[in-house]
């Protein structure tokens, strides 16, 4: 554990005298209540467990929270953005719920690193700072807030934890492949789906793909690419439309 946490009330109490008192700044960043021994669970790590014999640690909970937090930003993703492909759903959903997005929230969000039980080793190697833990423990605070208050509960606390994601990730360029990602811009200014018009030239064993883009009925071309396959090149007139549209 890390000197810090030991300052916390949550982790103070169950060293001192087993006192189960809820980390307030947490549940309130949380927007919920969690009881104190699911709170405690859902922030103890194996290697804390492995030391403390009895003390049970947050797998399980992540389990269950992952499954949680699929499901309803499947349904934000779904219900926010009815024109879109299955394959453009799913892109945007691994990014909102990426090891990279959730650790970002852990930190930014939830400041939960001083609340993190950890054994003395994976302490001493950072472990309340690895993207990995702080993943697992926005997940398995999102299972114990299941288990309290069902899926409608859980919903809220998705919500207001992933919402800005969902958001970022339907508009932001780089976060997705810029296939889909025009396909998203293309949406949101009101106009049709892209159209690529394929070209090759070069022998068969050194083929260059040339693409041009343009949007539903609009021959207007607004990015043009290159490359050794198709899509390669569609990628590349892709992200020059992209940029084209601002």
């Amino acid at each position: 554990m890390t000197d810090e946490a030991q300052h916390k009330p949550i982790t103070r109490t169950y060293h001192n005298d087993g006192t189960q008192t809820a980390a307030n700044e947490l549940l309130e960043a949380l927007g919920t209540t969690i009881s104190p021994d699911l709170l405690i669970q859902a922030l103890t790590h194996r290697s804390f467990a492995h030391e403390h014999p009895g003390a049970k640690h947050y797998e399980r909970l992540e389990f269950l929270g992952d499954a949680v937090l699929e499901l309803i930003s499947t349904e934000t993703l779904f219900r926010l953005h009815p024109d879109m492909s299955e394959g453009e759903l799913a892109k945007m959903r691994a990014k909102a719920v990426s090891e990279e997005a959730l650790s970002a929230i852990a930190r930014t969000k939830l400041h939960v690193e001083p609340y993190i039980l950890l054994g003395h080793g994976e302490a001493a190697q950072g472990g309340a700072q690895k993207s990995s833990i702080l993943c697992d423990i926005v997940e398995s605070l999102i299972g114990a807030t299941f288990l309290e208050h069902g899926i409608d509960g859980a919903r809220k606390v998705v919500h207001r934890l992933i919402d800005d994601t969902l958001a970022e990730v339907a508009t932001e360029g780089p976060a997705l492949d810029w296939k889909t990602s025009l396909t998203v811009k293309a949406h949101h200014l009101g106009k049709g789906e892209p159209v690529y018009h394929m070209a090759v030239s070069g022998p068969e064993y050194a083929q260059v793909f040339t693409a041009r883009v343009s949007l539903g009925d609009d021959e207007e071309i607004l990015g043009v690419g290159k490359g050794s396959s198709k899509r390669k090149a569609q990628l590349a007139a892709a992200a020059a439309a992209w940029k084209k549209l601002g």
